[in-house]
């Protein structure tokens, strides 16, 4: 204990950073408490965020290719093949299980406090929770992120017809017709989940193009892509209503810029136009604390507030709400605390859609590069000429390369590929020590992997790939 302090860190939340940040603290042998109000640890993300949806989208997949027939050109034939949903969500409820233990576990092992109650401020360094009040010289504010509501359609996740992400992952039976609304992350892959398993999806999107802010080749082939599943995306279109009678909802949507509505009638309506900070119920004013016009708690390159001695991490903050994200500022915040350099390279969070195939995507977009003026070349490399790719009939998809033309530094990748998110690591800690695209086209990939397509595009900067 310092200076009669409860505590040398108190983190509010256990989400991926809240947990992360903790451990980190303790580590470094700082006394560190982590106040969560829910019943098990791991805030959205484990509980009913990335692990679960993760879980249903790898089974999903499972019973497609056991479903569809997809299996027989490989010699194998499967009859009869039913689903099990109930199965399925148990399954889903263990992985999940297993990984909040987990947590638990590593709080023990590493001397965290768990405070278990809502954690509000009383001032900088007094926090309430639940019913008690503890001190601390240093304060976390993890507490993560929660739906954007949507203006006109009202979320019941207990009826099972409009439903937000986490009702997405408990439905009770597969729906005959699923309008997702939001062609974002979030809506592409739950939306995956139960068209696998039979049901009928329509994706609404407000923008022209699904996947806001991704590359435009990524935005226009992943939509191909996903139509040649079977999902519509109805693009450029506003919901502006929803109404319930009995089991159905029925949407009402217009042309985004304006024109005749028009109605859309559905078993279950998933909304998912993206997700605000958590900071309601915190009481930052009485910690001296102000959110942005975004409702973002602003930090500096240490991660601390405009109150010393109270820092924010992960997506209360400014940028991208991204799990992976917020453990890397919770090590950050934990390590500035106890006096060490934490870093974060902000300019390198990759970004992964779990779909199939999975895209991915790190540094800038060819738009960004272009509008910011810097000469540059592409290189670009179907997994079609990848053979791997060809052997596994899994040829969708492709990598993209940006270099500066002048440097040959790499300033941005965009995948797509069943395993893009495994692959874009390689492209991350090439571009976070300053590679160019010739040193990844001269550095041996095994063969025959998917990995040798960041080769070929690589090679392909340059005007000389092999394969195509």
């Amino acid at each position: 204990m310092t200076d009669n302090f409860d505590y040398d860190v108190l983190v509010i939340g256990s989400g991926p950073g809240g947990y992360v940040a903790a451990i980190r603290a303790a580590q470094l042998g700082l006394k560190t408490a982590c106040a969560e109000s829910r019943e098990t640890l791991g805030g959205t993300c484990l509980n009913v965020g990335c692990i679960p949806s993760k879980a249903l989208l790898h089974a999903s997949e499972i019973y497609e290719e056991a479903h569809s027939g997809a299996l027989e050109k490989f010699g194998v034939k499967l009859t009869g093949a039913k689903l099990d949903l109930k199965q399925m969500m148990a399954e889903k409820t263990k992985a999940v299980g297993e990984l909040t233990g987990g947590i638990e576990f590593l709080f023990k092992k590493n001397k965290v406090d768990w405070l278990k109650g809502h954690g509000s401020f009383e001032s900088a360094n007094t926090v309430k929770v639940g019913d008690k009040t503890v001190t601390a010289k240093n304060i976390i504010i993890a507490t993560g992120s929660s739906v954007t509501p949507l203006p006109g359609v009202d979320i019941d996740n207990s009826k099972h017809i409009v439903v937000d992400s986490t009702g997405a992952l408990e439905l009770p039976k597969v729906p005959k017709h699923m309008v997702v609304i939001g062609g974002g992350v979030i809506g592409l892959e739950l939306g995956s989940v139960w068209r696998r398993l039979g049901a009928e999806v329509t994706v609404v999107e407000f923008l022209d193009k699904i996947l806001p802010g991704m590359d435009g080749d990524v935005r226009k082939d992943s939509a191909r892509i996903f139509k040649k599943q079977g999902f519509k995306i109805q693009a450029s279109t506003k919901v502006t209503g929803c109404t319930v009678k009995g089991k159905k909802a029925t949407l009402t949507v217009e042309p985004a810029k304006g024109g005749d509505a028009s109605t859309i009638e559905a078993d279950a309506v998933l909304v998912a136009i993206g997700r605000k900070p958590n900071t309601d119920g915190l009481a930052l004013d009485k910690a001296g604390i102000t959110a942005n016009d975004r409702g973002q708690i602003e930090v500096g390159h240490d991660f601390q507030t405009n109150v010393p001695g109270v820092y924010a991490i992960g997506d209360v903050t400014p940028g991208p709400m991204l799990a992976h994200k917020a453990e890397d500022e919770g090590v950050a915040a934990a390590e500035f605390i106890a006096g060490q350099q934490g870093i974060v390279n902000h300019d390198l969070i990759p970004g992964v859609v779990y779909t199939h195939p999975e895209i991915a995507n790190i540094g800038k977009t060819e738009e960004e590069v272009k509008e910011s003026g810097i000469d540059y070349k592409v290189g670009k490399f179907p997994f079609a000429g990848n053979s791997r790719a060809k052997t596994n009939r899994d040829t969708d998809g492709y990598v993209k390369i940006i270099a500066d033309a002048k440097t040959d530094r790499v300033l941005g990748a965009h995948i797509i590929s069943s395993l893009a998110g495994t692959m874009i690591a390689q492209v991350v800690q090439a571009m976070e020590f300053g590679a160019t695209s010739e040193d990844i086209a001269y550095t041996c990939h095994a063969h025959p992997t998917h990995s040798e397509a960041i080769k070929e595009a690589a090679m392909g900067v340059q005007g000389k790939p092999i394969h195509i």
